[in-house]
């Protein structure tokens, strides 16, 4: 016969088994396990998302060099289908001219001016913020004169100097024969005749080889503003660029491909750099050596 005691008691035996088995948390060595498991499931996660990012972040640029194709198709419908001179006398700088005669068309726009993996300046050794851009870097252009402050911009896209269309007479732009220059978007192959894409300044006008045409020692190399091939070989999309043909249609393009493409009337699109021209994978910079080959 139990006694309101006895119920008591087993009452209470029974509340405090309850309460240890409530009250019982991981052991230390439970909580590593669980740590470690966390940690190795992050190290296996995070280059795969970082991946996806980076992969979103290229299809975006495409999407935003797709309206440049619109841009500058208006241009050259507005035009008589020629591009603009390329020749400006208030700046200094020719190879911007496309932020002159395009900006009514782009101004609206919010940050059509930038690949989304390039969105910041280049900051210099010394802690100061370069005029030319990088790999995942903008340059500066200012809307002025050349040197000008007010009202700059920060561009990480830049134009094909070869497309422009100089009035009569002209014999060169930058020391680039004029003659060599496709003036009108009605190219044969436009498929291969570049017009915009990722670079590290404003503009370049690439040769086959030579100072104007050899590929960067390193990633990001910047010497001079006539290193034209340069300016656009940089690994921004993976060992690649994004970049708008004449005929408006966006692709990736590999590093290497560059030297296969038509930039000019009389470019060489097989020269010393390409397969074709007899280039050899350890004729390459060390940096581009495992990069594929065209």
């Amino acid at each position: 016969m139990l006694t309101s005691a006895s119920f008591h008691l087993s009452e209470t035996k029974t509340s405090n088994y309850r309460r240890k088995i409530y009250l019982r948390g991981f052991t230390l060595i439970e909580l590593l396990v669980v740590i470690a498991i966390i940690a190795l499931l992050m190290a296996i996660l995070m280059p795969a998302l970082a991946q996806v990012k980076k992969q979103a972040k290229a299809v975006a640029c495409q999407s935003l060099l797709k309206q440049w194709g619109v841009i500058w198709s208006m241009y050259c419908d507005d035009n008589n289908g020629n591009f603009s001179r390329g020749l400006v006398t208030d700046n200094g700088w020719h190879r911007g001219e496309w932020v002159i005669c395009l900006r009514s068309l782009y101004r609206t726009k919010t940050n059509i001016l930038k690949c989304p993996m390039a969105v910041k300046r280049r900051i210099l050794s010394n802690g100061t913020e370069a005029e030319y851009g990088g790999t995942f870097n903008t340059y500066y252009m200012p809307l002025g004169g050349s040197g000008s402050t007010g009202g700059a911009e920060e561009p990480s896209y830049g134009g094909n100097n070869w497309i422009y269309d100089p009035p009569p007479g002209t014999i060169d732009i930058q020391s680039r024969p004029a003659e060599w220059n496709w003036r009108h978007k009605d190219a044969a192959q436009a498929f291969r005749v570049p017009v915009f894409a990722d670079t590290m300044w404003r503009g370049g006008g690439p040769y086959e080889n030579g100072t104007r045409g050899d590929p960067p020692q390193y990633d990001s190399q910047w010497i001079n503003y006539n290193r034209e091939m340069m300016h656009f070989c940089i690994n921004r999309h993976k060992e690649s660029i994004n970049m708008l043909f004449m005929d408006w249609s966006v692709r990736k393009v590999g590093l290497k491909e560059l030297w296969t493409l038509k930039w000019h009337r009389q470019f060489n699109s097989n020269g010393p750099w390409t397969r074709a021209g007899g280039v050899q994978p350890d004729n390459w910079p060390e940096w581009m050596k495992k990069f594929k080959d065209y």
